[in-house]
């Protein structure tokens, strides 16, 4: 159960009780799962037959163990299905809880307990969690499904298709001139970022209505900062009472950025983080400060309108982006092979006009390919945020009115101011 051996820490190594923790962790991963159970009406097995099943599992692998057969937790597993057959019966006349997915349950928690004595403790309890939670959040999950539409299911399935079948078959090498671009990157690099945007949409459509507007502006800055800029600075100019939850939705959307990027980086090149966070998070820290000053002096308690978002994973979207990141790889290697770090700053104002996620890919690559170091790769993002900021602002103004611009000027500005510094400190510790 990974580094923490408690048979040792408790001396039990070399006694009758050494495999007690393994029936001790077994009896916790059932005890998880039989408290949710528990709370269904009228259900097949609860508190009490779940942690059993659990140290049954247990039991059959060890008692296998010393004939390294599977008979007996085979027979086991074959007991706990039949549980399915028995008879339904209620004393109150009430309907009784579906037994489906109790006995699914008890299955898998069984499986459990025999995955802890074979040495997966550690992988036991983490499915364990995680069955639970697909236990508890019921409610949540089949509402997801009534909220997302035909074109939503189409879309994802469509993603996942391309994603796990088109993906491994894309050729891993770079084609054209200066060797820019690499389909199999281009395409594992526009699967990450709808990820990272599809989980922020989904979670608008679980929460809804529900979320407050800082949690509003987090989750649509996840899908797209700009659209959600572009969504509530109507919504400003439409309903003027909306000002206050449409300053605070812009201007949390717009920092979720740098935290974007900082998870880009650590996911990508590793190497680049700790030279891309001297300029990222002293930007955050600054629009963010910025940004709480700003909504302390008014009030939030308006209610928001919906957040319509379209669904990152629509193939129209995807191939967007895929298009995007490949033209902006090509004129990056192309530019920095003639102008050098110059031309790649070229093309950060340019792209990051319209998005910044491309170029900073662009970016993470280059340096992975050491065409760029560190402090060019951390000014290449705080050149493409600043363009973006600008361009955001403009839309902001132009569409929401001057009483919004003069909201969110603050934080925009001190967000640059924190980018600026971050990178002079950059630039005198080389």
């Amino acid at each position: 159960m990974g580094g923490f051996d408690l048979a040792s820490w408790l001396n039990l190594t070399g006694s009758p009780f050494e495999a007690l923790p393994l029936f001790v962790t077994s009896l916790a991963i059932g005890l998880l799962m039989g408290v949710e159970r528990e709370r269904k009406h009228h259900t097949l097995a609860g508190i009490r037959t779940f942690p059993l099943t659990a140290v049954l599992g247990t039991l059959a692998a060890m008692l296998d163990a010393a004939s390294h057969g599977v008979l007996l937790q085979t027979v086991g597993l074959l007991a706990v299905a039949s549980f399915g057959f028995l008879p339904e019966r209620c004393a109150d006349g009430d309907k009784t809880e579906p037994r489906t997915t109790t006995v699914v349950s008890l299955l898998v928690v069984y499986c459990l307990g025999a995955l802890v004595w074979h040495g997966f403790g550690g992988v036991a309890v983490a499915v364990g969690i995680v069955a639970t939670a697909l236990l508890y959040l019921k409610p949540e999950l089949t509402g997801l499904t009534h909220k997302l539409e035909r074109r939503d299911l189409l879309s994802l399935l469509q993603f996942a298709a391309l994603s796990f079948i088109v993906l491994p078959l894309l050729p891993n090498r770079t084609f054209g001139p200066y060797q820019a671009v690499n389909p199999h990157q281009v395409w594992l690099m526009v699967t990450l970022i709808v990820g990272i945007s599809l989980s922020g949409y989904l979670a608008v459509k679980i929460l809804g209505q529900r979320v407050g507007g800082p949690l509003l502006g987090i989750l649509g800055g996840l899908v797209s900062s700009t659209a959600t800029s572009l969504i509530y600075a109507r919504e400003a100019r439409a309903n003027p009472l909306s000002l206050n939850l449409a300053t605070a939705v812009i201007l949390l959307a717009n920092l979720v950025l740098f935290a974007r990027l900082l998870v880009l980086a650590a996911v990508v090149q590793t190497s680049v983080l700790a030279a891309v966070t001297w300029v990222l998070l002293p930007g955050l820290l600054c629009g963010l400060s910025a940004a709480l000053w700003q909504l302390r002096q008014h009030n939030n308690s308006q209610p928001q309108p919906e957040l319509q978002l379209s669904n990152p994973s629509e193939m129209k979207l995807a191939l967007g982006f895929g298009a995007m990141f490949a033209l902006v790889m090509f004129c990056a290697a192309w530019l920095n092979a003639e102008f050098g770090s110059k031309g790649v700053y070229v093309v950060a104002l340019i792209s990051g006009l319209n998005d910044v996620d491309a170029i900073s890919l662009t970016a993470f690559n280059l340096f992975g390919e050491n065409r760029l170091d560190g402090q060019q790769v951390a000014t290449t993002l705080a050149l493409a945020i600043t363009a973006n900021n600008v361009f955001k602002f403009s839309l902001i103004a132009s569409l929401g009115g001057s009483a919004l611009a003069r909201r969110c000027l603050p934080t925009l500005l001190a967000a640059s101011g924190g980018m600026l510094a971050g990178l002079l400190v950059l630039s005198g510790s080389h």
